[in-house]
């Protein structure tokens, strides 16, 4: 083999292992078990317009189903309050049904989101793949040497980034949110009312958790890769 693209090969793969573990750590965090843990955080701020912990947790759960299933909207759509109970008044005004639990504009941006949350599963099974076959491939080949060196460096490229997105969320969260949604939403489609359904299940804390419990995942992932495979590797 010309000795340029094992070379060549193991920078691909360092590229794509923070693709790998950041992605990997989105889909661990879409979980009933992060929702648990993430309400039962101490101090998580309470919700104003009635919904108790355990509504919080049912409902996620459902939302959280929805952007991994293959329904469509009507599984979020056809969803309606226990009886007595409707949307706060403010939201209602949007609504032609009080008693549905998202409204129009809701119900759109999890379209959305679904379609973001698709995309980039594709994405990490797509990385995934081609990172095992690049392994396969130096074990058979000769080239484990280069496809380790890869995939540590990938692993302190993960370190890195994701010690620069956690110092930015440090600094300015807001700043970080609103340009993470910016990319991946049209604008104005994704900001809504604090008695909306998805503020209500969703608040800000929520986001910043779940961008701080990627960056321990992946991060510490990466961590792992940079040292472990250092050792195995000492005499490269």
């Amino acid at each position: 083999m010309n000795p340029v693209l094992p070379r060549l090969l193991s920078r691909l793969v360092t590229l794509l292992i923070p693709i790998v573990l950041v992605l990997m750590s989105v889909r661990i965090l879409i979980s009933p078990a992060f929702l648990i843990f993430e309400y039962n955080t101490p101090a998580f701020p309470p919700e104003p317009y009635g919904f108790t912990k355990e509504d919080r947790l049912y409902w996620s759960r459902i939302a959280a189903e929805y952007l991994l299933n293959n329904e469509d909207i009507s599984f979020l759509a056809d969803l309606r309050f226990p009886d007595g109970q409707m949307v706060p008044p403010q939201s209602c005004l949007y609504m032609d049904d009080c008693t549905r639990l998202y409204n129009a504009r809701e119900l759109k941006h999890m379209v959305d989101v679904k379609n973001v949350v698709r995309s980039a599963l594709w994405v990490l099974y797509g990385s995934l793949a081609v990172v095992v076959g690049l392994g396969v491939w130096a074990f058979f080949a000769g080239w484990t040497l280069e496809f380790r060196r890869g995939v540590r460096q990938g692993g302190w490229l993960t370190v890195g980034l994701i010690a620069a997105i956690l110092l930015f969320v440090a600094i300015s969260f807001g700043v970080i949110f609103v340009m993470f949604h910016n990319i991946f939403f049209d604008s104005g489609t994704w900001t809504f009312l604090y008695s909306d359904t998805l503020i209500r299940l969703f608040p800000e804390r929520f986001w910043r958790d779940t961008f701080i419990a990627i960056g321990i995942l992946a991060g510490g992932s990466g961590l792992a890769l940079g040292l472990l495979l250092k050792e195995k590797t000492k005499g490269e």
